[in-house]
């Protein structure tokens, strides 16, 4: 298995990104995220990996972090959620952003990727919401990528921000908005209603 490839970047192209390591060119498909991430054509970078093994060839895949690698993995672990289905998937919108939709359980945000339908989304919701947590968050914090407060644990924060989410608020929109509320209380509507003076505030 190939953890990571490192060397000049000989070529960019949409979804696909040529690693040129000691004169071999490495194909990898990537995400629009990985490409906008890697460094201009003749400069060095280092890309994670992950080689997809099937009857019909051998691909590699390629992700400017390992927060990005590790969504991949979770992704394709969804039944009917393919390599390049995944791809489309992290694409679509930030990495951050993909964290808290699945924790929100937020499936008209993850519907808006390239082949995913209604029903895929809340496949892929139900399937890792449990398997996405606060420590996820943390990593891509620690990544610098910058991210809300505490994403809170409680039931009422929880209905909460499906609640608002209900109105029409993106799932990091929420997050964001009960994460500064749910410590001023344990009841699901004064959360709501507290988190949304605090998004009108900030207008």
């Amino acid at each position: 298995m190939i953890a990571y490839l490192e060397g000049v970047v000989a070529q960019k192209d949409q979804n696909e990104l040529v690693i040129d390591v000691n004169g071999v060119g490495y194909l990898l498909t990537c995400s629009m995220t990985t490409l906008a991430n890697t460094p201009p054509a003749g400069e060095r970078a280092r890309v994670f990996t992950y080689m997809s093994v099937r009857e019909d060839g051998v691909e590699l895949f390629g992700f400017s972090s390992l927060e990005e690698k590790r969504m991949f993995q979770r992704l394709t672990s969804v039944s009917g959620i393919g390599p390049k289905t995944a791809v489309n998937i992290l694409g679509s919108m930030p990495l951050r952003d993909l964290t808290l939709a699945i924790m929100a359980g937020d499936t008209t945000a993850l519907a808006r990727a390239q082949g995913i339908g209604k029903k895929t989304a809340q496949r892929i919701a139900l399937e890792l919401k449990e398997k996405v947590d606060e420590g996820d968050l943390q990593a891509l914090n620690i990544t610098g990528v910058s991210m809300p407060v505490h994403m809170p644990k409680t039931d009422a924060a929880a209905e909460a921000i499906e609640a608002l989410i209900a109105l029409g608020y993106t799932s990091s929109e929420a997050a964001r908005a009960v994460s500064e509320a749910a410590g001023q209380s344990e009841d699901t509507q004064e959360i709501v209603m507290l988190a949304l003076r605090g998004m009108a505030g900030r207008m």
